[in-house]
C-alpha cells in the first residue's frame, strides 16, 4: 500500500494549486483519505477529508470556501484544489489513508509535497 503526493510548488498569494494523492495497492472506495499539513515549527494538522464510500467531505474552518477535496475513482487518486492561497498556507502537505484527524504519524502516509505561498 502506497500513497504518492504531488503538485506542490511556489506560488504568489491569491494563486491556486492542485495537489494529488495517488493510491496504489488499495482501493480508496473503502477508506477515508485525509489531507494534512505541517508548517515549519508547527504540529501537523488536518486540512480536509473525503470518504471513499459515499464521497462525503469535511474541511477545517481555515480552508472552507477556498479548498476542495475530490476524487477520481478511475485513477484511484484524491485531489486537493487550493484557491486564494495565503502565506499562512505555506506548509508541507501530506495525504493519509483512513485518517481525518491527526493523532500521530502511524499508518499510511504520502511522502509530502511542499507548498510555499510568497510574493
Amino acid at each position: 500500500v502506497q500513497l504518492q503526493a504531488s503538485g506542490g510548488g511556489l506560488v504568489q498569494p491569491g494563486s491556486s494549486l492542485r495537489l494529488a494523492c495517488a493510491a496504489s495497492g488499495i482501493n480508496l472506495d473503502y477508506y477515508f483519505l485525509g489531507w494534512f499539513r505541517q508548517a515549519p515549527g508547527k504540529e501537523r494538522e488536518a486540512v480536509a477529508c473525503l470518504s471513499g464510500k459515499d464521497g462525503a467531505t469535511r474541511y477545517e474552518d481555515f480552508v472552507k470556501g477556498r479548498f476542495t477535496i475530490s476524487r477520481d475513482k478511475s485513477l484511484n487518486t484524491v485531489y486537493l484544489d487550493m484557491h486564494s492561497l495565503k502565506p499562512e498556507d505555506t506548509a508541507d502537505y501530506y495525504c493519509a489513508l483512513d485518517k481525518c484527524v491527526y493523532k500521530d504519524n502511524t499508518g499510511v502516509w504520502g511522502q509530502g509535497t511542499q507548498v510555499t505561498v510568497s510574493s
